[in-house]
């Protein structure tokens, strides 16, 4: 069988082409795979196809890991799953009322006059069918009426399941604070929720020896993030080609500290490239694969463009 060779994207799905990888050979897999969270390329997921999909994929890990290598995951918890369960949320969001009828008012005046129905009610109280609406029956009776409700979904805990299925283990975890992302968290003007400003990642290891060099960081390096549990690091500013691009500098950490010059590093959900072109800077080799077509070539562009502005800043 011929091997996918190191320094190239591949296209395809990486549940089955990483089975293509060279067994044994990858020393650190670093990547974040869709959130389902309704991006353009999960359009055909359903969470039962998206869990099936990690579940294969962190498998497929426990063939081309290298003994002692590691596995690093970048994911966010889903802020907004739909349950159809759920009750409906009732929020009095009482800063944004206009109307000064209440409640209390409002059932007041439906006891005193209780063949009157909403429309009766609003003239005698001089406000909005509406108003009565929402005070009888809760804030968002309007509008979010037919629509499933939404709450948090945990996911660390499905990796975690699925590499211990194969014989990998969570070895340590790390969290990413970024800058607030407000326009992922609207609901904070009307909710108790917190804006969304932070990722996990999640650090699985493959039983077997591995390198401890000090010597790959500097003291300072060491004390400012190296041994640390939070990183702050900006998120991109533009997602001008690609919808989830997380910071070089993210992927720069994770490759400094989890492989050696000369290893190979391997992102199964290349994206627009980051992996490839921080693992290229620090001297790794790396194999990147996409399902995407258009990203399998984005990648290879930026690839490209790194490349031949590292030959040209080498030559001056």
């Amino acid at each position: 069988m011929e091997y996918l060779k190191p320094n190239k994207i591949y296209f395809g799905r990486s549940e089955a082409k990483m089975l293509e990888i060279e067994p044994s050979s990858v020393a650190l897999s670093f990547w974040s795979p869709p959130y389902f969270v309704g991006k353009n390329y999960e359009r055909e997921e359903t969470f039962e196809t998206w869990q099936s999909s990690l579940r294969q994929v962190i498998h497929n890990h426990s063939q081309v890991l290298k003994p002692g290598g590691f596995m690093v995951i970048n994911l966010a918890d889903i802020l907004c799953f739909k349950d159809e369960y759920m009750p409906k949320i009732q929020a009095l969001n009482i800063s944004n009322q206009k109307c000064k009828v209440t409640r209390e008012m409002v059932l007041t005046a439906r006891e005193q006059h209780p063949d009157y129905n909403r429309y009766q009610l609003a003239e005698l109280l001089g406000c909005s069918e509406q108003t009565i609406d929402r005070r009888l029956n809760g804030n968002n009776i309007r509008g979010g009426k037919y629509q499933t409700q939404t709450r948090v979904k945990l996911v660390g805990n499905y990796l975690e399941k699925y590499a211990y299925e194969v014989g990998i283990y969570l070895y340590d975890k790390r969290v990413w604070i970024k800058d607030p992302s407000w326009v992922n968290s609207q609901w904070t003007s009307n909710t108790l929720k917190a804006v969304s400003e932070y990722e996990d990642l999640y650090i699985f290891w493959k039983p077997g020896e591995y390198i401890i060099d000090r010597r790959k960081l500097t003291k300072d390096e060491w004390k400012s993030w190296g041994s640390r549990g939070v990183w702050y690091i900006n998120s991109v500013r533009a997602n001008n080609d690609h919808e989830a691009k997380f910071p070089e500098e993210l992927a720069t950490r994770v490759i400094r500290l989890f492989s050696e010059v000369g290893d190979l590093v391997l992102d199964p959900f290349i994206g627009s490239g980051t992996t490839a072109i921080s693992a290229m800077k620090q001297e790794r080799n790396y194999i990147g694969i996409d399902k995407e077509s258009k990203y399998v070539e984005l990648a290879k562009k930026h690839i490209g463009e790194s490349s031949s502005w590292q030959k040209e800043l080498n030559f001056t």
